[in-house]
């Protein structure tokens, strides 16, 4: 199942939300800029 997880661009340096299921590597890219210069953010877990 996946959930939504933190996203940040590398390159316009924008942050948004998109769907991460652990284990499956997908390429994403920039609702903003279209990069593709995606890394997930680490979240801390409360």
């Amino acid at each position: 199942m996946a959930e939504e997880t933190k996203f940040k661009c590398l390159r316009c340096m924008s942050e948004f939300r998109l769907p991460y299921r652990h284990g499956v590597t997908e390429e994403r890219t920039c609702p903003n800029c279209s990069s593709n210069s995606v890394r997930r953010v680490k979240e801390d877990k409360k």
